[in-house]
């Protein structure tokens, strides 16, 4: 590998069970979807995030904010046991 070639260079959606190339805007608004669809079938105790120890405090801060103001869950685990 480390050639490039099976690098992804556009975003993919599943589409009748197969991938096809996507505009980063239908990609984005599949994934806002699929969020949306989630918190509103479970409720946001249903939503949870990983994020991790490793990364830095601004990541793990923007992912606990995330969780916090946009779905209303407090489902954040850093995986600090690592």
């Amino acid at each position: 590998m480390g050639n490039g070639r099976t690098r992804l260079t556009e975003p993919l959606v599943r589409e009748n069970g197969a991938l096809r190339a996507a505009t980063w805007d239908e990609a984005l608004d599949r994934a806002a979807d699929g969020l949306r669809r989630s918190v509103e079938a479970k409720g946001p105790a249903g939503f949870g995030l990983f994020s991790c120890s490793k990364a830095t405090n601004e990541l793990n801060f923007i992912t606990q904010k995330f969780a916090r103001s946009v779905i209303g869950s407090n489902n954040v685990d850093s995986c600090n046991r690592t």
